[in-house]
């Protein structure tokens, strides 16, 4: 064997003398050794998995070892110490894997190398496993909405590092891509998000496992399967367990057709609202509206907004403040605004509407089911909508489906804040009483609505439905097209 060559005492890591010498073959062959045992075990199949160890060198500092990887493509059970890559511990490629004859495929490193590389430089790891065993995808699936995989009170637990038998383990939990290395920003979202694991689970996929050494990441990833075999099993209730205690629902594209709304409630507000003006102007309900009116106009018109025209004070006769209020309705309703003096004084338009049977809430056919159902469930259902509460009411209390209001636990409306700003989302887990605010699925059909939710900590699905506005490509969060996917 050659002599290998030394800078400052230090071997040169990529010689060819130390790339061939023995440090470096007993880790390609324990690499090849533990893809044969976890074939047998069943964590990893045919070309599926995939291990990787630093050749570990008391005189170099564990942050510098070299990396052994195994390659993609080549069944487990078969892997042979030739087959290894080594790489840098920067990752660049230091020695690869001669091309066999067919029907072998051409040599490749792990799809997951990139992934590996997280774990070692985040933390520092000496070895990383990567199994696809059929226990780690099942228990992302016990609730397909988790972003953790939460466990206590298990004996097993103690071989986690850094755990006892007291401790909770919690697993992050990361969505599957087409491409493994597509996961390489997630997971290191994951690692920085939850500095105490050891493991990322990934959706329908598997599970990346490292530890200091490569003992360590075996006992853990063995210690990982019983976890998930427990949950499968549906004795860990703690674990099957949604933390999901809350519901947030927008309307509009979200439980009822947006159609519903702006060629039914829409045209009905601004074809009745001079007639509701005349009918109860006195009445304190729209004295009140009107001085809401009042004091929206008064701003739009300081920010030049269109369409806004002065109104005349009251002892400028009554038809003179009518005509004033018809006119700056109609541009708001135009607008589409999503303000609470022209949503609260629709509210009112609305009502008249349904009290005679002129009006009658409309919702997708698969939301009684849903609402029913997570009510059984225990989970509290609530409104968020631009329209006003007693819109909202209006809506859910007079369906062709009858009364759904007995399954709702209240509304919220633009009083609580902008539907596009995070503090309103705030405000209303504040509202509800969660311990925090990943316990709140929030629904929506709106991207910028669904941005603010997730700024504020709230889990969220975004609503594809008939007549939606399209929505941005590559966006990172989970579609429904129905609530039956719930």
């Amino acid at each position: 064997m050659a002599a290998v060559a030394t800078a400052n005492g230090l071997p040169v890591l990529s010689s060819q003398a130390y790339l061939e010498g023995k440090t470096v073959w007993e880790t390609r062959t324990l690499v090849a050794d533990l893809c044969r045992q976890f074939y047998t075990l069943g964590w990893v199949s045919g070309t599926g998995g995939s291990i990787t160890i630093k050749v570990h060198d008391d005189s170099i500092p564990k942050s510098d070892q070299l990396i052994v990887m195994s390659p993609s493509g080549v069944q487990k059970e078969r892997m042979i110490p030739e087959d290894m890559y080594v790489l840098s511990s920067g990752g660049d490629m230091l020695s690869t894997p001669c091309a066999k004859p067919y029907p072998h495929k051409s040599p490749k490193c792990s799809d997951c190398a990139s992934l590996f590389m997280k774990a070692y430089q985040m933390r520092n790891a000496g070895a990383v496993i990567h199994s696809h065993g059929m226990e780690s995808c099942l228990v992302t699936m016990i609730n397909p909405f988790s972003k953790e995989f939460r466990i206590t009170h298990m004996e097993m637990i103690k071989g986690i590092q850094g755990h006892g038998y007291f401790d909770e383990l919690v697993v992050p939990i990361i969505e599957n891509t087409a491409y493994e290395r597509e996961l390489t920003e997630s997971l290191s979202d994951a690692i920085s998000a939850y500095p105490k694991a050891t493991a990322v689970l990934v959706r329908n996929h598997g599970i990346y496992v490292w530890g200091d050494s490569w003992i360590s990441a075996k006992t853990q990833s063995g210690s990982k399967r019983k976890f998930n075999v427990y949950a499968n099993s549906g004795l860990a209730v703690q674990a099957s367990v949604p933390s999901r205690k809350f519901i947030v629902l927008d309307i509009e594209g979200t439980t009822t057709p947006i159609s519903f709304v702006t060629e039914i409630l829409f045209p009905y507000a601004r074809d009745n609202v001079r007639k509701h003006l005349t009918s109860t102007y006195d009445s304190l309900e729209t004295k009140d509206d009107i001085k809401l009116l009042r004091a929206q106009v008064l701003d739009d018109l300081e920010k030049g907004i269109a369409g806004s025209t002065p109104i005349p004070p009251d002892d400028t006769g009554k038809e003179e403040v009518i005509e004033s209020l018809v006119v700056n309705v109609e541009a708001m309703i135009k607008a589409d605004r999503k303000i609470t003096a022209l949503k609260q004084l629709q509210g009112h338009i609305w009502r008249t509407g349904y009290e005679n049977n002129e009006l009658q809430g409309v919702v997708f056919d698969d939301v009684p089911e849903a609402l029913e159902r997570w009510h059984a469930s225990g989970i509290k259902i609530y409104i968020y909508s631009s329209g006003s509460r007693e819109a909202q009411r209006l809506i859910f209390g007079n369906t062709a489906h009858g009364d759904l209001r007995k399954y709702l636990c209240g509304f919220f409306d633009t009083t609580v804040g902008n539907k596009r700003e995070a503090r309103s989302y705030f405000e209303i887990s504040q509202s509800v009483g969660v311990d925090k605010t990943s316990q709140i699925l929030f629904i929506t059909d709106v991207y910028q609505e669904a941005v603010a939710a997730k700024a504020a900590g709230l889990e969220v699905i975004l609503s594809i439905r008939p007549g939606n506005a399209s929505l941005p490509e590559n966006h990172e969060f989970k579609t429904i097209t129905s609530f039956a996917e719930i």
